[in-house]
């Protein structure tokens, strides 16, 4: 089914196993979830069973797979379980996780594509989120992976990889990334590494749980185990973390990828690049500066948000400030080397999280936002002229007139700022 509305699972549904890192036993299970809601982990086995959103913003690691962290709650190795997700066409589902990392099952997406086809597709009343490109895009990473992606109906993976390796070699290969050609062409691909990498990697903490059971090993010669699943099953496999990462945009992409040594790292550099570019060919704001002057008290040279461009209500919100020479702060923060003062950037976000709960209450002109605190607050690159923060703020829970909200800064798709903030919604 490929609907034009959101979708979610029919039921709940169970996978188990071990991590191919961790080594540690985890069971899944997937469960329907509301419009709007996402893609969620939650982890079960910590207090309070804190939930990971599937998103690029979370993304805290890269090394032989995709981390996702929220706070000190971290999910392992998530992109086989989302590349299955994203194929099936699941906008919103919540995945209980009972471990620190994603069984890795045989090492391929097949049997997460198989429980999810068993759970069913059921169609929600809310338009799907569609990512389309308004024009091409072009990322290269320090490590040689190089990425093109173009506007294009659907969602289509060209790659090229190259190992000097006799088993692989440089392979070459174009797919379509629909449920029926992912479940043939790229669903039983698996994972692979080097054998003589394994004694090492177990002394990093990383492969405990590998084994000819769930990874193909290369040896000096050729492969380990009985044989592959495709003569370019190493490149089916990659295709196959791409399509997983690509999920954390949290929408359908509609786009032709043409990817060369692609990684982890680089298909999550690709996903902020995306996930940018349009934000910033965004024509229409949902929320301009005359009515964001409606609902924040702040007036220049304090008010600190120049439009919104995106809005869920009650859920987040999206907000851009544009960085100016003109700023009356770069006066004194530093003569000849203009910085952004980060108390500023929290500022700005805390009023782009201002506006998202003036959505949520009763006469919001008669209303203002006091913030209580702020948690992890990290500043992650300087902000200067020229610059376009774009800040996103979700909202975690409110109750009794109390929010909590979790919020980022990003420019050209990298991380400047995040933080937790709890605010107060009292009258003026």
């Amino acid at each position: 089914m490929n609907s034009p509305n959101q979708t979610t699972i029919g039921k709940d549904v169970t996978v188990d196993g071990a991590g191919v890192h961790s080594g540690a036993p985890a069971t899944v299970t997937f469960r329907p979830a509301l419009a709007g809601a996402g893609i969620r982990f939650r982890r079960t086995d910590l207090a309070g069973a804190p939930e990971i959103p599937a998103t690029v913003e979370h993304v805290s690691a890269t090394d032989l797979g995709t981390t996702l962290a929220a706070g000190e709650a971290k999910i392992l190795t998530v992109e086989h379980l989302l590349a299955a997700v994203g194929a099936c066409g699941v906008d919103n589902v919540l995945v209980d996780v009972s471990g620190p990392e994603i069984p890795i099952r045989d090492g391929s997406f097949r049997d997460y594509v198989d429980v999810l086809d068993a759970a069913g597709l059921v169609e929600l009343d809310a338009p799907a989120k569609v990512l389309r490109l308004p024009s091409a895009v072009s990322v290269e990473g320090p490590g040689g992976e190089s990425y093109v992606a173009a506007p294009a109906g659907g969602l289509r993976i060209s790659a090229t990889i190259d190992f000097a390796h006799p088993a692989i070699g440089r392979q070459f290969g174009s797919f379509s990334l629909d449920r029926e050609s992912f479940k043939r062409d790229i669903a039983p691909a698996r994972t692979f590494g080097f054998a003589r990498e394994w004694d090492d990697l177990r002394a990093r903490g990383l492969a405990l749980g590998a084994s000819l059971e769930n990874t193909v090993a290369l040896g000096e010669d050729g492969i380990l185990n009985d044989g592959l699943r495709f003569p370019d099953e190493f490149l089916r496999h990659k295709v196959g973390d791409m399509a997983g990462d690509l999920a954390l945009l949290g929408a359908r992409l509609e786009a032709h990828v043409v990817a060369e040594r692609p990684s982890h790292a680089g298909n999550i550099r690709l996903a902020r690049a995306l996930s940018e570019h349009v934000r910033r060919n965004r024509r229409t704001p949902v929320v301009d500066i005359n009515e964001i002057m409606r609902y924040l008290p702040h007036r220049y040279p304090m008010l600190l948000v120049d439009r919104i461009v995106d809005f869920d209500s009650g859920k987040r919100i999206v907000g851009i400030k544009n960085v100016t020479i003109n700023e009356p702060f770069f006066q004194g923060h530093y003569p000849g080397h203009p910085i952004m003062p980060g108390v500023l950037l929290i500022e700005a976000m805390a009023q782009v999280g201002g506006l998202l709960l003036m959505d949520a209450v009763e006469d919001p002109e008669g209303k203002v936002v006091y913030f209580m605190s702020l948690d992890n607050v990290k500043w992650r690159r300087p902000v200067t002229p020229g610059d376009t923060v774009v800040f996103e703020v979700e909202m975690l829970q409110f109750r009794r007139g109390i929010c909590k909200m979790r919020g980022v800064g990003l420019v050209n798709g990298q991380v400047a700022t995040e933080a937790d903030l709890v605010a107060r919604v009292m009258d003026r």
